[in-house]
């Protein structure tokens, strides 16, 4: 299974629908001095129950195992309007998800 194959499988198994892919949009996000992500976020076509007609998605690997693939697959409605807005709604989400985890820790 090539990369997209496996980007086009993750939204129709996330979000149920179809997509095509349209372009890759190399992009470089820094979150605290620090780069979060670099790399190419792609863009696929599709129709989303929610209104959405685009998706942002972009995977990395499992414990550096090029292998395994984890995948990012974000409709594009609200704040996530672009590449880089999705890219860094993900971030966001990560570091929420890090700090909640922490906060239930000290519990």
């Amino acid at each position: 299974m090539t990369y997209l194959q496996g980007l086009t499988n993750a939204i129709r198994h996330t979000h149920g629908v179809e997509a095509r892919h349209i372009e890759s949009v190399p992009i470089l996000e820094i979150w605290q001095g620090k780069v979060a992500w670099e790399g190419d976020v792609e863009v696929f076509e599709l129709q989303h129950p929610s209104g959405g007609t685009r998706c942002y998605g972009w995977g990395y690997p499992i414990d550096d195992d090029p292998a395994r693939r984890q995948y990012v697959c974000a409709v594009g409605i609200g704040p996530v309007d672009s590449p880089r807005n999705a890219v860094r709604a993900a971030i966001r989400a990560h570091v929420e998800k890090q700090e909640s985890a922490i906060g239930r820790d000290r519990i």
